[in-house]
This record gives structure tokens, C-alpha cells and sequence, in this order.
């Protein structure tokens, strides 16, 4: 069997390789310089800004926000609570949605037609109008207390169930026949096939999709504060309130940006790995 050589690369794939190494050094040294130089516009601007003292004292105080940070990193906590069974909420029950408006059995079809009347009014009233509607409306209902914590993660998983929905149903729809037909053909049920043939590959095609929407449903977990549930948000407004500072809205807000980069980064990361296997001709 003949044995790749490394000596028998051609003279122009090594000046090829070559090229491409300096056009990345030049694009990084390029993107570095531009980014400098943008800093320094902004930050020379705001300097000779006449009001930039008094906004710096009132949004950007440093003792302040040392100050806020044990009260917003204890808020922070709660916010991750909700975050975390809320994803685990908004994943089982986008995915029988999903399931129920892919689902082509005409016993499922009451089903089907319910789930697509959710999905498309959940998506068309805002997320602060259904936290209104569940922390509010529910507690009328049953005449009893109820945690404003247990009322935001379930209006979050109510919204958000739906996007992620829509996200799996194009993932499922994307799947080609030929590949159901096939695990048919091997003896699988229904259901077997789902699980181990459409539903992976659906997941790899939507999941850059289903981690942007991941990533906003992040975000939209500080507005159980609006229950007066005591998460960042909340204790950035009562530090604001003590101190008659904004900075606490600010050290909120790098506490969920701090939260936010390693997902973002992961989707990027996981992005141009899928493009890469797209054009290198992979199984995606």
C-alpha cells in the first residue's frame, strides 16, 4: 500500500500554504489595530464629553459596584436556580410540541392543532405580558400564596417551549424520508426511530438556533424580578434604592454578560465547526 510523502508536496502548495499563513497574520494584526484604535475614539469622546463625570459617578461607580456585588452575586444564584429547571422544562416540552406538528397520525391530529394554536400565540405575546398573566392570574385562581420563583420559571418554560418548538420542527422536517424509511426497514417502531435517528440528526442541524435561544432565555430569567422574586435584578433595585446609584444595574449586568460569553462562545465555536464539515464535504 503506497505511503503518503511528505517531500512529494508540490513547490506551489507550499507557496499556497505559505500565503494563507501571511494573509492570516496580516488579517489578525489588522483586526487588533482596528479594534485599538476603536477604543481609543471612544474612550478619548467620552472623556471630553461635558457631562461624562456625572454619568461615570451615577452608572459607573467603583465602590459602589464592590459594594452591590455579594447582593447581586447572592440574586445571581436564584437566577441560575430558575435557568437551570427552566432549560430542563423548556427542552420536554418544546420536544412533544415539536413531536405533536410533525406527527402525521390522523388520531393526532386534535393534538397537532392545539399545539400549533400555542405555538403561535405563545409566540405572539411578550415575554413580560405572560409573566403577568401566570404570577398574577394564578395565585387569583387558587386563592392561596404562591413562590414567585415556582410562577417566572413556569411562564418562562410556557414562552420559551414555544420557540424551541418551532426551532425543533424545522430540525425534524429537515430530516430526509429516506432516512425514516430506512430505520423502518431495519425493524425500528415509530417511536425507536424518532428517538434514535430523527432526533439526533434534527439536534445537530438547529442546535446554533437552539443555543441563541438558549442564550435569550438566559437574559429573560432577570424579569421574574417583576414577581418580586429577589434574583440580580431585584437587588441591583434595592441597592439602587439604598445608595441612589445605577451601578447596581450595571454589576447586574455583567454578572448575566459573564453568564452569557462561554454559551456564546460555544456557539460560535460549535457554528464554524458544522460550516467547516459542510464544505469540507463531512457528514454533518
Amino acid at each position: 500500500m503506497a505511503t503518503f510523502d511528505p517531500s512529494t508536496v508540490s513547490t506551489v502548495e507550499l507557496e499556497r500554504e505559505k500565503y494563507r499563513k501571511s494573509e492570516g497574520l496580516k488579517s489578525v494584526i489588522t483586526s487588533v489595530v482596528s479594534a485599538l484604535v476603536l477604543v481609543a475614539v471612544i474612550t478619548v469622546s467620552l472623556q471630553n464629553s461635558p457631562g461624562w463625570q456625572q454619568v461615570k459617578l451615577t452608572f459607573f461607580n467603583w465602590d459602589v459596584f464592590v459594594q452591590s456585588i455579594p447582593a447581586v452575586g447572592q440574586g445571581l444564584l436564584l437566577n441560575l436556580q430558575v435557568l437551570f429547571f427552566a432549560v430542563i422544562g423548556v427542552a420536554i416540552l418544546g420536544t412533544l410540541l415539536a413531536l405533536l406538528r410533525t406527527s402525521r397520525s390522523a388520531v393526532m391530529l386534535p393534538l397537532r392543532w392545539i399545539a400549533a394554536f400555542y405555538t403561535t400565540i405563545m409566540r405572539g405575546i411578550p415575554m413580560l405580558v405572560v409573566l403577568y398573566l401566570i404570577g398574577f392570574g394564578v395565585p387569583g385562581l387558587v386563592t392561596s400564596r404562591i413562590s414567585p420563583t415556582l410562577l417566572g420559571t413556569v411562564a418562562v418554560i410556557l414562552s420559551y417551549s414555544a420557540y424551541i418548538a418551532e426551532v425543533l420542527r424545522a430540525g425534524f422536517n429537515d430530516v430526509h424520508p429516506s432516512q425514516r424509511a430506512a430505520a423502518r426497514s431495519l425493524g425500528l417502531t415509530n417511536l425507536q426511530t424518532i428517538r434514535m435517528v430523527v432526533i439526533p440528526q434534527a439536534l445537530r442541524k438547529v442546535a446554533p438556533a437552539l443555543m441563541n435561544d438558549f442564550i435569550s432565555m438566559q437574559k429573560d430569567v432577570g424579569l421574574i424580578s417583576t414577581l418580586g422574586a429577589v434574583d440580580a435584578i431585584r437587588s441591583a433595585q434595592i441597592m439602587q434604592a439604598t445608595t441612589y446609584n445605577f451601578t447596581p444595574y450595571v454589576t447586574a449586568s455583567v454578572a448575566f454578560i459573564c453568564l452569557s460569553v462561554p454559551f456564546i462562545l460555544l456557539n460560535d465555536w460549535y457554528s464554524a465547526r458544522l460550516r467547516k464539515r459542510e464544505l469540507n464535504g463531512g457528514t454533518v
